[in-house]
């Protein structure tokens, strides 16, 4: 479960504030990616912030609304279309240092540690980075950027669900279901589809 022992530690160390980094959307086969880097201002939560996908739906959305009310944040989307552009792992790399970068525009505090999920190496000279590997089991700070991504990007897929709802994207925001599959068997690729993916032998 996750908790602040990271954190602490880190003041110890003489950090001032922490900023954890997370992303969604990198094994969809549709839609976009999308990166949130958060500053937390208050270690009580009522809602359960753990990784994001340990939470149902409902414990996502509730944990979102108090986040967000508890936070200083940026979130930073990149689409289908430049995902083809780029290749998912540079994308995903740009994605989460234009969250990062957003947000510690808007912060006054100078030491500063930035705690990113996985091993992702981020080109930000000058900041003082940790890569965790499953960081959002173990840090509620990256844990609570992996709900903001997630509940935001899932939020886009429902509203690209109007606009198509013939690929079932309420209920798999995108990733390779079976019925995803099925779907783009039958109606092929739509607009929002990233086509430098295998859709026959899709990335998980």
């Amino acid at each position: 479960m996750a908790s602040f022992a990271i954190e602490r530690r880190l003041r110890k160390q003489g950090f001032t504030t922490i900023i954890g980094v997370d992303e969604a959307g990198r094994g969809p086969l549709a839609g976009p990616l999308v990166a949130a880097a958060v500053c937390l201002r208050s270690t009580r939560f009522r809602s359960r912030v753990d990784d994001s996908k340990k939470l149902s739906p409902k414990e996502r959305e509730i944990a979102f609304r108090e986040i967000i009310q508890k936070s200083l944040f940026a979130l930073s989307i990149i689409d289908e279309k430049k995902i083809d552009e780029l290749n998912i792992l540079v994308a995903t790399r740009e994605c989460m240092q234009r969250a990062i970068v957003t947000l510690v525009s808007r912060l006054k505090e100078k030491k500063i540690c930035i705690l990113v999920d996985g091993n992702m190496k981020l080109r930000l000279p000058g900041e003082s980075i940790l890569e965790i590997i499953k960081g959002d089991a173990l840090s509620k700070t990256i844990a609570s950027a992996s709900i903001l991504a997630k509940v935001s990007r899932d939020r886009i897929m429902s509203l690209y669900d109007r606009l198509w709802p013939e690929y079932g994207f309420l209920q798999h925001k995108g990733y390779p279901t079976l019925l995803h599959r099925n779907a783009l068997k039958e109606f092929g690729p739509s607009p929002i589809h990233r086509l430098s993916f295998s859709y026959s032998n899709p990335k998980g």
